[in-house]
């Protein structure tokens, strides 16, 4: 079965990259109206003046908008939207974490498809391109900067839903590791965490390929090798450049072959109880993995030689719970709670929430072994000990 990739038009990596913006602006066009999409920490931090300042000096006018909420809901990008396209723009930057990104990336379409941002839930509905965008990504999460997606939540339906389409794509990415290192343990860990399931489904998908393989294997590489020195030591700017780049690389990986049950049963988690996307992945991979054992043996095998717990046959159960460990042994050292009770999730919860995320067949069909609704209330069930 053929199988595609897409991915950002221009990336500039490295330590200090994001001195290039303005060069690399330059050379794409002659714009005149930006718009910064960031958030609140960021421009207290300063860096959004510099920005801004530096923007002015290239002859490039600015307005800065700091109202995308973590998670945004279709209400809250209606409304930050309605802001912006109040005055000329002729380019966004978004910096900061993933939803920033969506967000930004969901801006520029809105811009040139006179549509309300309901209609464009679901894949390939967006009609035209938008207009140009710069992605910056502070957070080693989502990979939001390489991916044709965007994420937003309908509180009516207690779910997060997708947007993908190749007009989603930036024309410039900046991943600059300097940007990152001010980030709170919490915060690295449950992005992390975030990447590695992304690397992790894309490789055990049924769309996996070539293409997503190698990303994916890289990202786990990087990931698993750098999590805990960024967790422990904000300042290692290796390590937080290898986890920037594994985060991007498994942007490149989903984009490819997309994710699976693990996300399928966390987006009730964050749309219901507002459970952070990255912690609600962290709590679930293990259980789903587990759940998948029998038709993934071999590539888990696979995954724990890269990621370095386990060097004898790939085919093997240990290889496999190898894996599994790890992933348990990580969040337990960066904290992240195990026990869905403490973001107010009940037993009499499970059934709703399973129903929500049978309703996520986008990614439930990416899954290697079929999900049934008992299985997945059984999943939540662990979480609930």
């Amino acid at each position: 079965m053929p199988y595609k990739f897409q991915t950002a038009g221009n990336i500039i990596a490295g330590p200090n990259a994001i001195t290039e913006l303005i060069p690399q602006i330059n050379l794409q066009g002659n714009f005149r109206h930006a718009v910064i999409v960031t958030q609140p920490s960021l421009k207290a931090m300063g860096v959004i003046d510099r920005i801004a300042d530096e923007l002015k000096q290239a002859g490039i006018a600015s307005r800065c908008f700091t109202d995308v909420k973590p998670e945004p809901t279709i209400t809250n990008i209606r409304e930050v939207f309605g802001l912006i396209a109040a005055d000329p723009v002729d380019l966004l930057i978004g910096i900061g974490g993933g939803s920033v990104l969506d967000a930004t990336k969901l801006f520029s379409v809105l811009l040139t498809n006179p549509v309300d941002v309901r209609s464009l839930v679901g894949a390939d509905l967006v009609s035209r391109p938008g207009i140009p965008t710069v992605l910056i990504p502070t957070t080693s999460g989502t990979g939001s900067e390489v991916t044709p997606n965007s994420i937003v939540t309908i509180p009516e339906q207690e779910l997060k839903v997708g947007i993908i389409s190749r007009h989603l794509l930036p024309m410039l990415v900046i991943i600059d590791p300097v940007l990152t290192v001010s980030l709170p343990q919490s915060i690295t860990a449950a992005t992390g965490m975030d990447a590695f399931t992304h690397a992790l489904e894309s490789y055990i998908s049924n769309k996996a390929n070539p293409i997503s393989d190698m990303f994916a294997l890289e990202s786990i590489r990087l990931i698993a090798g750098n999590l805990l020195d960024a967790y422990h030591e904000g300042s290692h700017l290796e390590a937080r450049e290898n986890m920037l780049l594994g985060s991007m690389y498994g942007g490149m990986a989903l984009s490819s072959a997309g994710t699976a049950a693990v996300h399928a049963l966390a987006y009730p988690l964050g749309g219901k109880f507002n459970i952070s996307h990255g912690v609600a992945n962290s709590m679930l991979l293990p259980h789903v993995m587990a759940y998948n054992m029998d038709a993934i043996h071999g590539r888990l095998g696979h995954v724990a030689r890269v990621m370095g717990v386990h060097e004898g046959s790939g085919e093997s159960t240990a290889a496999s719970e190898s894996v599994i460990r790890r992933i348990y042994e990580w969040t337990d050292e960066m904290r992240i709670p195990q026990d869905l009770r403490v973001f107010g999730v009940h037993e009499a919860d499970v059934d709703d929430i399973a129903v929500a995320a049978s309703k996520v067949t986008r990614l439930l069909h990416n899954n290697p072994k079929p999900m049934d609704l008992n299985a997945m209330k059984s999943i939540y069930r662990k979480l609930l000990p």
